[in-house]
């Protein structure tokens, strides 16, 4: 079975407050899969972006390259705007297209015997 060519831009992030991707495709799964597998080298893999907390699909693909573009040169305050108007908490939304939930990427508070957080200094 062939899938139909929905061009797509998406927002990808790191963790919550993380570093964020924005990308496009014609193949919205296929390109998470890859995503999220480390399958394509560069600023995602090195960075561990992986978590779809944005996307909008387009009736062409020229009209999705256009809005990437456009979104590409806003400042990151914009973009965190846009995703949180349709997804305050920056769910993963790649669990909607049956992705498996990604490990957490939250650190461990390191803790003293008394229980109150350790000093990093």
């Amino acid at each position: 079975m062939k899938r139909e060519i929905s061009p797509t831009v998406y927002i990808l992030a790191s963790r919550k407050n993380g570093t964020l991707y924005t990308g496009v495709s014609s193949d919205l799964v296929k390109r998470l899969y890859e995503h999220r597998n480390g399958l394509i080298e560069g600023f995602t893999s090195d960075y561990g972006v992986k978590r779809l907390v944005w996307f909008e699909t387009h009736d062409a693909m020229d009209s999705a390259i256009l809005r990437e573009k456009r979104i590409k040169k806003w400042n990151r305050q914009w973009k965190i705007e846009l995703i949180e108007a349709g997804n305050p908490e920056r769910d993963d939304l790649a669990l909607s297209f049956g992705f498996e939930p990604l490990p957490s990427t939250r650190r461990p508070i390191e803790r003293s015997g008394d229980g109150f957080p350790r000093s990093r200094e």
